[in-house]
């Protein structure tokens, strides 16, 4: 039987990321045209998604660290989710600028608080040999949210054209049932030999503490997200090119489809080959993407260039988390991820604000560009720095 090794706690958390990424991804694809519209420059634009992404990557270190040392996980689900619930019709509320900020800040600090204790339950949930499946099918969930989110927004759209503000109304209803289906999760008990304070940056401390190999392939992971800006600035390049709201909208859509269809076979092919092949695999397709993002204006070729950044998502968002979860022990799941993450996000907050630097100075072809530059030599680092294979850390409870 082909789902044979996703347990009942992944459906549950698989579900639950599906009706949220269903909210978030409703609002995504018109983001950048809403802020645009409410007198955001593209410059600001990059400010407040790296701004945002940034809290995300701190709080995801932090909360990590925490979900670890408290031996709990499902507290940190709830509340992040319920977070992200509440922040999407407040972005309705009001326009003013420092309002916007706040709300969006909010939306991904829940991302950051439940982040690592969600993927520490998932990897809880796998052997080493089936953590590409199970994270595979958790991205396959999820992403079938942004499949189902921006094609809501699209009909929406069709019949009340440029009513932003009521979408945002709209995606707390998938919001809602995303907590609702979150207290049918259930957390194990897991012993804690001491209490201790945990510090907000205490999860610095892991870096050294970590194992080598994770040191390595984190390295590389970031030397990727520096230069890898928000998708935000790959629909401001579809809408630049001509392209109306409706079909910035559709090929996001499309995007996502591919994503959502791709991600559970590749897991299962990653942990067949290795992890190691199909994300670098993954890297290869993105470079190809942003340099033809660089020059195209064809509707045809954006619709074939979203389709490999499909399959370059499914295989890099969730065999990253895969790959570490199996390089580090079993305890330090959490605070492994959230680690990376925090380290993640400042970069894509670097990166981000960086591409709108970029594009303002010196055009699209250069932002592109010089990502897709960048890429080829974090591909040069992977084959090189990092031996295949690597055997997994032994769990505690895994079986071999």
């Amino acid at each position: 039987m082909i789902l044979k090794n996703i347990t009942r706690t992944v459906w549950i958390l698989s579900l639950v990321s599906l009706f949220t990424d269903t909210a978030s991804e409703m609002l995504y694809p018109i983001m950048p045209i809403y802020l645009e519209s409410i007198g955001f420059s593209v410059v600001l634009i990059g400010v407040l998604e790296g701004f945002a992404e940034a809290t995300a990557g701190l709080s995801k270190g932090y909360f990590g660290k925490l979900s670890d040392d408290s031996g709990k996980r499902l507290p940190f689900v709830q509340l992040g989710y319920g977070l992200s619930a509440i922040s999407k019709p407040m972005m309705a509320i009001s326009i003013y600028p420092l309002w916007i900020f706040c709300a969006r800040t909010i939306d991904r600090f829940g991302k950051g608080i439940r982040t690592g204790a969600r993927d520490a339950l998932l990897s809880d949930q796998a052997t080493a040999k089936t953590k590409g499946e199970v994270f595979g099918f958790h991205r396959s969930m999820d992403t079938l949210g942004a499949v189902l989110g921006p094609a809501l927004a699209l009909i929406y759209l069709y019949y009340f054209p440029k009513d932003y503000k009521t979408l945002f109304y709209i995606a707390f209803i998938p919001g809602l049932l995303a907590i609702f289906a979150s207290f049918s999760l259930k957390d194990k008990k897991r012993i804690v030999t001491s209490k201790v304070s945990t510090p907000f940056f205490s999860f610095l401390n892991y870096w050294s503490l970590s194992p080598l190999i994770y040191r390595k392939v984190v390295i590389g992971l970031l030397a990727f997200t520096l230069f890898n800006s928000s998708d935000v600035f790959l629909l401001l390049r579809a809408k630049q090119s001509g392209l109306d709201d409706s079909m910035v909208i559709g090929v996001y859509i499309f995007y996502n489809l591919v994503y959502a269809l791709f991600s559970f076979p590749i897991g299962i092919i990653a942990d067949t080959i290795g992890l190691k092949k199909i994300f670098t695999v993954g890297l290869a397709l993105f470079a190809l993407v942003y340099i033809g993002m660089s020059f195209n204006t064809n509707l045809y070729v954006f619709f074939g260039l979203f389709a490999l950044y499909g399959i370059y998502a499914a295989a890099t968002e969730g065999i990253s988390k895969a790959w570490i979860s199996n390089i580090t022990d079993r305890k330090d799941t959490a605070t492994a991820i959230g680690t990376f993450a925090g380290f993640q996000s400042i970069c894509t907050m670097i990166a981000s604000s960086l591409a709108g630097l970029i594009w303002y100075k010196f055009g699209v072809a250069a932002t592109f560009i010089t990502t897709a530059t960048i890429t080829i030599f974090v591909i040069i680092y992977f084959l090189v720095a990092i031996p295949y294979p690597q055997n997994p850390i032994r769990k505690l409870t895994d079986n071999g």
